[in-house]
């Protein structure tokens, strides 16, 4: 046998061959129509997940597959070195329904970031006037921008971080929720402010109310760029178009991605007012892939579907529905629940419950579901749904949520303590 010839573990070829950089639940899934999915035995699974906010619209859609069909059969990619006729249509649309003045497509959330942190650096050295290699990003604790090595800097999630020093310098980092905690770290090399509105990653988090608003403000009495990653939260995720809108704060930069590529293929983009946009020149920054006429074809068609089927106001009605619904559920190892829109999360106490384990019953009673750190489940199923299968999707929650072995775990709590 060549020892250097990776070989299958009991036919598992994605173990065998897949870098370990996940750890995916026990569920092989093959095919999925609107708000289900199917595993490779057959059994049906409710989708209370939705790839992180990216099949917002429901897997398969009839007419975003129509127009992947209808682009993919004409034209797929040509790379940015030529025009092509879809990439116009597709960025005006998202320009006027996030009010910016100009896009930069790309293809992954994280690929956006980038581009948004490039555009800012220059834009504190073209126009503000700060001293080249000098500028400075502030981000906030418990962010999820992704995972690339220059967006990695801003987090403050260890696991992120470890090995892959050194990181990119300039970045200040300040509590979540805290406008004043913003304030004082503002210098005049301060280029701009990142923030998620909400953070998904951190465990469904919403700042307190007025949050976002005050911090707009401060941004711009100190000349100060305010970026919101709207990848998770944007396209009616939180029940309206952007979750900047709840606080009526229209940001410099914008990033959104996830749900912009239909579930179909992964589409991004960094709007912004032109001020920010004109730093680029040709030959800055760039992507093959990035703006193809499949990915515009099919963004454009995204944008259309949301709004023509009105999944921003489902998604406000209906998420409204089920935070109502999961909290009534009493229980002493729910220490919190807490959403906006179709995006809420269930807070476990530790020492009664691990959320993976709570995930796993989950797939076992048929529901898809990730939780965040171990501590949190996240209910954020397709904008599709409807109110009787939310109800369906509640009760198997509250069966396993009210079955709990809690005195087991409160036994082996102590234990631990006074092992400790």
């Amino acid at each position: 046998m060549n020892l250097d010839t990776p070989t299958a573990v009991s036919g598992d070829s994605e173990s065998a061959f897949c870098a370990r950089n996940y750890d995916p639940l026990p569920v092989t899934l093959v095919r999925a129509q609107g708000v289900y999915a199917w595993d490779d035995a057959g059994r049906q699974y409710f989708d209370m997940m939705s790839a992180y906010s990216a099949v917002s619209h429901g897997h398969t859609h009839p007419k975003l597959l129509a127009a992947l069909t209808r682009q993919a059969q004409q034209l797929a990619v040509t790379s940015r070195a030529y025009r092509n006729a879809q990439l116009g249509p597709f960025l005006r649309r998202a320009c006027e329904l996030t009010g910016m003045d100009q896009a930069l497509p790309m293809n992954t959330g994280a690929e956006a970031v980038e581009t948004a942190l490039k555009a800012a650096r220059k834009w504190a050295y073209a126009v503000k006037g700060v001293v080249e290699d000098e500028a400075e990003i502030i981000a906030c604790e418990g962010n999820f921008h992704g995972r690339t090595l220059g967006v990695v800097a801003l987090s403050t999630e260890e696991q992120y971080r470890e090995g892959f020093g050194p990181f990119m310098p300039g970045v200040k980092i300040v509590s979540y929720g805290d406008a004043y905690a913003l304030e004082r770290v503002i210098t005049p090399n301060t280029a701009a402010f990142i923030l998620e509105p909400m953070q998904g990653e951190a465990g469904i988090r919403i700042p307190p109310a007025g949050y976002l608003a005050r911090c707009a403000e401060i941004c711009r009495s100190h000349r100060v760029l305010l970026i919101a990653d709207e990848v998770q939260t944007g396209l009616g995720r939180t029940g309206r178009m952007l979750a900047c809108q709840h606080e009526a704060v229209q940001p410099d930069g914008l990033v959104l991605g996830k749900a912009l590529g239909g579930g179909l293929l992964p589409v991004s983009l960094f709007l912004a007012k032109r001020e920010l946009m004109n730093v680029f020149t040709p030959g800055d920054h760039g992507s093959t892939f990035g703006g193809s006429p499949l990915a515009c074809a099919v963004g454009l068609a995204a944008l259309d579907v949301l709004v023509e089927e009105r999944l921003c106001e489902r998604s406000a009605e209906l998420g409204k529905y089920l935070l109502e619904r999961l909290q009534q559920i009493r229980s002493p190892i729910i220490r919190d629940v807490r959403g906006r829109g179709l995006w809420c999360g269930v807070e476990f106490d530790p020492a009664y419950a691990d959320a993976r384990e709570v995930a796993l019953k989950l797939l076992a009673a048929g529901i898809l579901t990730k939780d965040t750190h171990r501590t949190v489940i996240r209910f954020a199923p397709p904008l599709v749904i409807e109110r009787e299968q939310l109800d369906w999707a509640v009760e198997r929650f509250r069966e396993i949520v009210e079955s709990w072995p809690i005195g087991d775990r409160k036994e082996l709590a102590a234990q631990a303590a006074v092992s400790a």
